[in-house]
């Protein structure tokens, strides 16, 4: 156990995230996505909800701040609707990175899974709210 990181970031994701670059983009699945079908590299964190994690994560991980819109989101699918509640849920998780929804890229179902195919891990959560998904995309960390 370290101290100021939080008990849901498991020592493989963090290995992960110390891996990464600047601009590399990890995802936080719900459930419900097929990680393995897009990612050779995959973190099982089964049981822990996204906005767990997230708030975890933003304390160690600095946001691309060379884009206007390092978070990235899946729209829904004709027919469906998305939960406000889950959008906010997440800004709330990450408020210490003082994130607002002008930072959420919003892409389609299957632009997003093309996205994901380019991620550095992908995260499976035991998240289960409908278009759960979210991608972070990672900045330079300042000394």
């Amino acid at each position: 156990m370290l101290k100021g990181v939080h008990p849901a970031i498991s020592p493989t994701l963090l290995a992960t995230l110390s891996e990464m670059g600047h601009g590399d983009e990890i995802l936080f699945a719900d459930a419900h996505f097929p990680a393995h079908t897009f990612s050779q590299k995959v973190i099982r964190c089964d049981g822990v909800s996204i906005n767990t994690l997230l708030s975890g994560v933003v304390r160690l991980f600095e946001l691309d701040q060379y884009v206007s819109q390092p978070i990235i989101m899946m729209t829904a699918v004709t027919g469906d609707e998305l939960d406000p509640k889950l959008e906010t849920s997440y800004l709330e998780a990450m408020k210490v990175a003082e994130v607002n929804q002008q930072h959420i890229e919003r892409v389609e179902r299957f632009a997003f899974y093309e996205r994901v195919k380019n991620c550095y891990a992908v995260v499976l959560t035991g998240e289960t709210a409908k278009y759960g998904n979210v991608i972070l995309k990672k900045g330079v960390t300042s000394i």
